[in-house]
Order: C-alpha cells, then structure tokens, then sequence
C-alpha cells in the first residue's frame, strides 16, 4: 500500500504518518524539509501547496509513487469578519484548503481506477459542518470539501474507491493553539462549550483514518464524519 499524507510536518498529519506506517509505504510533504526528515517515512516531497507550480510536480510525484491512499490533510486557518476579507488571503485559503486537495485527488483516481482499489481521507473542520463566525473563508473551504468527498464519493464508487471527510473539532495542536490565540475567545471559555471538556487528540483522528484504510470500512464512502468531543451535537 502507497499512503500519501500532506500537511505532515507537525500535528495531525504527523500523527496520521507516524500511526500508518504498519500498512506500507508513507510519503510525506509539507514546507518544512527538517520536519519531513525526522519522520523516517519511505519518502518525502517538499511543498508548498499554495504554489501551483509545487501543487503540480506533487501531483506527478503522486503518480510515480503509484499512490492508493491519499489523505488531504493540510490546511490553513485565516480569522478575519467578512467584511475585512482581502483578496490575497482569500486565494491563499482557497488554494491551499480546496484547489490542492481537488487537483491531488484527480492525479491519485488513475491508478487507484486501475487497482480497483483506492481511499481518500479529506480533513475537514467542524467549522465546515457549523460555520465559524468570524472564520467564514476558513468555513466556506472547509464545507466544499465535504460537498467533494460526497460527489466524488459516488463518482468513484464502481471502482473500489471510498473518499470520506474527518471533521476535527478543536484539536490539541499548534495550529488549533493559533486559531484559539487569533478568536475572540480565551482557551478556557472554548473548553467550556465543549461538552466533553476537553480538546480531541491528533491519535484520535489518525486511529480512525487507519480504520477508514481498512478492509472493515470498504462500505464507508460519501461521508462526512465529525470528531468534536460533542461539540456540533448542540447545546
């Protein structure tokens, strides 16, 4: 099996590489070369998926490796009110949040069509399933990821390929601690609308990636899975 994980250089991604390397070979890519290295991986391609010229050479890294399992998983997260969105960083988001996972899913299908057998994980935030005030631009590419998995989720389905959504609530990372430092909210404020009290763990989301992988979830496709300790249930 060829996994492919972006975003891996720190956080969830790291987590997910780090947890799949008992089920073949795991290439990693990020921005950081130093980082990528110290995963020990079958292999790593440094990149910067805001730059199409970047986005593109990954996507033919992807077919040299014959990857079957890609998980889309890095992400950028802007805070801005609507009203100061600015055209740049709206791009920026777009490019790196839904253009890159898009186009790599589109360089993987080949290979995975002629296998008969294929898995895309998409991460997605619970901000895509509730929306965000504040996070609109975040919210809005993280909700087409979900309507992407659900329309290349039947597309792809004949083929032996599932494409499924993790949604994380707020995550013990650096980048959940950075988008808790750039809200309107302190850190015990957000612990306290969580109903489980507590923030999800990155082991959380690659354990079930690993399970999404496996024979056990070939009837699992289209989905769109929430991992919030309770938080988009209610109030």
């Amino acid at each position: 099996m060829n996994i492919l994980v972006t975003g891996a250089s720190k956080g969830i991604g790291k987590a997910i590489a780090q947890e799949l390397k008992t089920l073949g070979k795991v290439y990693v890519t990020a921005r950081s070369e130093q980082a990528l290295k110290e995963l020990k991986c079958s292999g790593y391609f440094v990149c910067d998926l805001a730059n199409e010229n970047d986005l593109i050479k990954l996507g033919e890294y992807i077919i040299e490796k014959e990857i079957d399992v890609l998980v889309n998983n890095a992400g950028e997260y802007i805070y801005s009110k609507i009203e100061d969105t600015k055209i740049n960083k709206l791009n920026h988001i777009m490019a790196v949040n839904l253009k890159a996972p898009a186009y790599l899913m589109a360089k993987a299908v080949e290979n995975m069509k002629k296998n008969n057998f294929g898995r895309i994980i998409n991460i997605g935030s619970i901000s895509g399933v509730m929306g965000e005030a504040g996070a609109g631009m975040y919210s809005a590419t993280k909700a087409g990821l979900v309507g992407l998995t659900k329309a290349t989720g039947l597309e792809l389905a004949e083929y032996g390929i599932t494409v499924n959504t993790i949604n994380p609530g707020w995550v013990d990372t650096e980048l959940g601690q950075t988008s808790i430092e750039d809200s309107e909210f302190c850190a015990e404020e957000i612990i306290e609308c969580i109903p489980q009290k507590r923030y999800v763990e990155p082991k959380e989301i690659a354990a079930l990636i690993k399970f999404l992988i496996s024979d056990g979830a070939k009837g699992i496709t289209g989905q769109s899975i929430n991992v919030c300790a309770g938080l988009s249930v209610g109030i």
